[in-house]
């Protein structure tokens, strides 16, 4: 008996096969129905993968929500701003459409990457799941870790002041009243998306729509203007080269940034192997339509010395086509825009802490789902607190230029990840495909590393303070992983369920 009391001490298993073994004679002798005794302390698979969905976010975004996170994300003032940087180093309507032309491929390169992944691993915390399965949980705590400090928080700041210096243009408002503003718009996103998907989603929805319409109507006056087209000169056409081409699809890539947020929410996206791949490839393509559009209407309106003189170039074209009131309109579409993304920011982002979270590394309140709306609501109150605090401070302006460097070296690795799953994970479910492997992944790549390294030259400072935003992160890892055991049930041989329901 001594001999098998230290057996058992030493082996886990035949310690775990004497108690099971112990378990069974007790029943026998206890009940004659001693078979139903064992098995009902012993849930069968569906029993299991029952009780793991009641702990996880329902699924209830369609195609629909899904479509206008990617575009009511990605289209903000961008349209409105970035064509006077580029007509500022680009001097040929060939030229300026090339470009936009060429960052949206990129970008679209980068959605397909994304979906891809999400359509394999559509789990809730979308990019941050894509690393931690590629690379291993220190990566994708760090990217998790960096959006909570840095990146996101810092994002829902800055569009939150520049959303009341815009309500400005209507309501004359002090520097004081633009924070207020800003504070209570971030409550009030926080309180919406807290009450549940579907009341976010809807308010994403009106707020996309209300503005792809408005640019519409702003696009469509300036091809229907029946004045004169403008003519540059020749000399001004002139003098094209790389660097300026380079610096030009650095502000265009950043306009066309927003579609990995989708992989964000996309464990609450229904029949996620179809919806995240068709809302991410239109998305994208309808972004890029309707910035190229854009371009073209601001083009047959003013010339590009004109537009690059100009730092609202919308609103120039708006009152020349429109008069007085078009820059009313250019600015109330602005608004709407920011409002968008404002939203959008709370309905995905909080989802990557309350993943993290799940896996046991961060703090554990981020991982509750309220009980009663079925959202992560304390991850989304606590960006919102983190938010006002970068507001209030106003140090969201150096977060969001330190953040850049983080969040294309976390797009990077997550496009690379692509190629490290298909060798590490050759056998995983890939009902989407991404198209043109491998060499779209490596164009991405090229780019991005192009674009790092280029950061690194011209703003060094920025780009090592993000560096090191991210290194600080490292030692809180091996804090939370000592901490507790992590919660693997969200790992990707559980991620995908057995049946999906129809959209």
């Amino acid at each position: 008996m001594a001999d098998l009391k230290s057996l058992r001490q030493r082996s886990p298993e035949i310690n775990r096969r004497w108690f099971f073994a112990r378990y069974i004679l007790y029943a026998s002798e206890s009940s004659p129905d001693w078979k139903s005794a064992v098995y009902c302390r012993m849930p069968n698979r569906s029993e299991a993968r029952s009780a793991s969905a009641s702990s996880e976010l329902p699924r209830r975004l369609g195609l629909l929500d899904a479509l206008s996170i990617v575009v009511g994300i990605t289209i903000g003032g961008g349209i409105f701003l970035v064509p006077n940087l580029v007509s500022q180093q680009l001097k040929s309507p060939a030229a300026i459409l090339g470009v936009w032309i060429f960052a949206g491929v990129i970008s679209f390169f980068g959605a397909l990457a994304c979906a891809e992944l999400g359509a394999a691993i559509p789990s809730t915390g979308g990019q941050y799941v894509f690393l931690r399965e590629a690379y291993g949980p220190l990566i994708g705590f760090l990217c998790g870790w960096s959006m909570f400090l840095v990146s996101r928080t810092a994002q829902v700041a800055w569009m939150a002041v520049t959303m009341a210096l815009y309500v400005s243009y209507f309501i004359p408002l002090s520097s004081i009243d633009s924070k207020l503003l800003g504070i209570a718009a971030i409550a009030i996103f926080t309180a919406i998306n807290y009450r549940g998907v579907k009341a976010g989603a809807t308010v994403q929805n009106i707020f996309t729509l209300a503005k792809v319409a408005g640019l519409i109507v702003i696009i469509a006056a300036a091809f229907l203007w029946s004045g004169r087209p403008p003519v540059s000169s020749p000399a001004a056409a002139a003098g094209f080269s790389l660097s300026s081409f380079g610096v030009a699809l650095i502000a265009c890539v950043l306009a066309y940034d927003g579609w990995v947020q989708l992989s964000f929410v996309a464990g609450e996206i229904r029949n996620p192997r179809r919806n995240i791949f068709l809302a991410l490839a239109l998305g994208s393509a309808a972004c890029m339509v309707i910035y190229l559009l854009a371009n073209l209407a601001y083009l047959r309106v003013l010339t590009i010395s004109e537009i690059a003189a100009s730092e609202h170039v919308g609103a120039t074209l708006a009152e020349r086509v429109m008069g007085s009131r078009g820059g009313m309109l250019v600015s109330l579409t602005i608004l709407i825009s920011i409002i968008g993304t404002l939203n959008g920011c709370f309905l995905t982002s909080p989802r990557v802490y309350f993943a993290q979270a799940r896996d046991g590394l961060f703090f554990r309140r981020f991982a509750e789902i309220q009980p009663r709306y079925q959202t992560p609501g304390f991850s989304i109150v606590a960006q919102g607190a983190w938010a006002i605090v970068l507001v209030v401070t106003g140090s969201y302006e150096t977060l969001v230029d330190y953040a850049m460097f983080a969040l294309w070296l976390s797009y990077g690795l997550m496009v690379a990840g692509v190629i490290v799953l298909r060798r590490t994970q050759p056998d995983l479910p890939r009902p989407y495909r991404m198209w043109g492997y491998p060499v779209t992944p490596v164009l991405f790549l090229a780019i991005t590393a192009w674009f790092l390294i280029n950061m690194l030259r011209t703003r060094p400072i920025p780009s090592l303070a993000g560096l090191l935003l991210i290194a600080t992160g490292i030692p809180v890892y091996f804090v939370w992983a000592r901490r507790e055991p992590r919660d693997r049930s969200s790992t990707t041989a559980e991620l995908l369920p057995e049946r999906e329901p129809a959209d």
